[in-house]
């Protein structure tokens, strides 16, 4: 563990791709059980597949890969999305009964303790923190 308290770190690069969504989705809810946080981990696959869906829809770019970055800090599990697009930054919507979007940051603001966006030179992240109790 170093100063901070950093337990755990990884971080994967995703082609814009759709089956880019699943991929880093699998990967986070199978690091959150490696890292000893089984009651999590399916929220963190859903928070994680939120958050790479909107960077994917929203944000990426031909061929500019989507960063997905985890850390456990403590008992405090980060979600960090990066896209190539900063001029478009998330905002919770309401949607309607019929329509297809809209939803995904409301179900990421009930999950975690806390989301928001970082700027970047380029790009933007879009990042979310669970607890042991996910919301918390």
């Amino acid at each position: 563990m170093d100063m901070d308290g950093l337990q755990r770190y990884d971080v994967r690069n995703y082609p814009p791709r759709q089956d880019s969504v699943p991929a880093a989705r699998r990967r986070a809810a199978w690091l959150a059980v490696a890292w000893g946080q089984p009651g999590i981990a399916a929220d963190v696959a859903l928070v994680t597949s939120e958050l790479t869906t909107n960077a994917l829809l929203h944000g990426s770019v031909a061929d500019r890969y989507l960063r997905v970055e985890l850390r456990l800090t403590g008992a405090v599990l980060r979600i960090e999305v990066t896209d190539p697009k900063g001029e478009r930054r998330p905002e919770p919507r309401a949607a309607g009964p019929g329509d297809r979007f809209g939803r995904g940051l409301h179900i990421v603001g009930a999950l975690t303790r806390d989301w928001g966006v970082s700027e970047r030179v380029v790009g933007k992240t879009v990042w979310a923190e669970l607890g042991p109790e996910g919301a918390g």
